[in-house]
C-alpha cells in the first residue's frame, strides 16, 4: 500500500511539473495582461501622461453613455454571428463533398487549405481589390451579367461593408472548419452507413441520423473555436475598412484599438477590453 501510494504521488508530481511550463506561459501571456487590463479600467491612464489616477467606475459610465457604443455591440454581434455560421456551414458542405471518393480529391483537399494559411493582411488587400468601387473585379463581373447598372462602392457603405468583411472572413476560415469536420467524417464507420442504405435510408436520413450524431462533438468544438476566433478578429477588419465607413464595421476589437492608440485613452480602452 505504501509503495502504491508513493508511486501515485510521484506520478502526480511529474504531471504537475510537466504542466508548469504551460501554466507559466498562460500566466504571462493571458492571465497577467487580463488582470492588468481590469486594473487599468479603473484608472484614467493615458499614453500622453506618465501618471494615472484611480477613477472608479467613471470609465464604465463613459463607455456605456457613449451613443456609438450600442452600434459597436451590434456590429460585433452581427460579425460574430455570421462570421461564425457562414464558414461553419460552408465548411460542413465542403467537407461532405471532399469526403467522397473521386479522382483528384487529395489534391483538392490540399488546395482548399491555401486560404487558411494566407495571412489575414494579404486576404484583406485581396478582397479590397475584389470589392473596389472603381476597378474591382466584382463590379466588372456583375456589370457584364447585367445584374447592376452602375458600379457600387461596396466598402463605402456601412451595410455592404459589413457584408464584404464577412465574406472575406468566410473565405479565410472555411478551410479551417472543413479540415476539422472532414477529420470527423473520416472517423465514421462506413459499415454503419452501408447498413443504413441497405435498410432503405436515403442520403438525408443517413446524414441526419448517423453522420451528424457521430460528429456532434467535432462540430461543437469547431463552432466554439470559430466563435472565439471571430470575436477576437482584428487584422482583416482593420485592413479592409479600419472600422468604417461611419463606424459601420467597428467591432469591440477595433474600438479597443481606437481608444488606446487613436485617442490614447488606455483606461477607457481597458474598460472596453474588459467588457469584450
Amino acid at each position: 500500500m505504501y509503495i502504491k501510494t508513493k508511486k501515485i504521488l510521484s506520478e502526480s508530481r511529474i504531471g504537475f511539473l510537466l504542466a508548469v511550463p504551460a501554466l507559466l506561459v498562460f500566466s504571462l501571456i493571458v492571465l497577467y495582461p487580463f488582470l492588468n487590463s481590469i486594473v487599468m479600467s479603473f484608472t484614467d491612464k493615458n499614453l500622453l501622461r506618465p501618471t494615472s489616477n484611480f477613477v472608479g467606475f467613471d470609465n464604465y459610465i463613459k463607455v456605456f453613455s457613449d451613443p456609438n457604443f450600442p452600434m459597436v455591440l451590434r456590429n460585433t454581434f452581427v460579425f460574430v454571428l455570421f462570421g461564425t455560421l457562414s464558414p461553419f456551414l460552408g465548411g460542413l458542405v465542403w467537407a461532405l463533398l471532399l469526403n467522397q471518393k473521386f479522382r483528384g480529391v487529395e489534391f483538392i483537399r490540399g488546395l482548399s487549405l491555401v486560404c487558411w494559411i494566407i495571412p489575414s493582411t494579404a486576404i484583406g488587400f485581396l478582397w479590397m481589390w475584389i470589392l473596389h468601387g472603381h476597378y474591382g473585379i466584382l463590379n466588372h463581373f456583375l456589370l457584364s451579367l447585367g445584374i447592376i447598372n452602375e458600379k457600387i462602392t461596396w466598402l463605402g457603405m456601412p451595410n455592404t461593408a459589413m457584408i464584404g468583411v464577412i465574406i472575406a472572413k468566410t473565405w479565410q476560415t472555411m478551410p479551417f472548419c472543413m479540415a476539422f469536420i472532414l477529420g470527423g467524417l473520416q472517423g465514421i464507420s462506413m459499415e454503419i452507413v452501408e447498413s443504413a442504405r441497405i435498410d432503405g435510408a436515403g442520403n438525408w436520413r443517413v446524414f441526419w441520423n448517423i453522420v451528424l450524431p457521430s460528429i456532434r462533438n467535432v462540430l461543437t468544438i469547431v463552432l466554439l473555436l470559430s466563435a472565439i476566433g471571430t470575436m477576437q478578429h482584428f487584422d482583416l477588419l482593420w485592413v479592409m475598412t479600419e472600422g468604417g465607413p461611419a463606424r459601420g464595421t467597428t467591432t469591440l476589437s477595433i474600438e479597443v484599438y481606437n481608444r488606446a492608440f487613436s485617442s490614447f485613452k488606455v483606461g477607457e480602452a481597458s474598460t472596453v477590453g474588459t467588457l469584450w
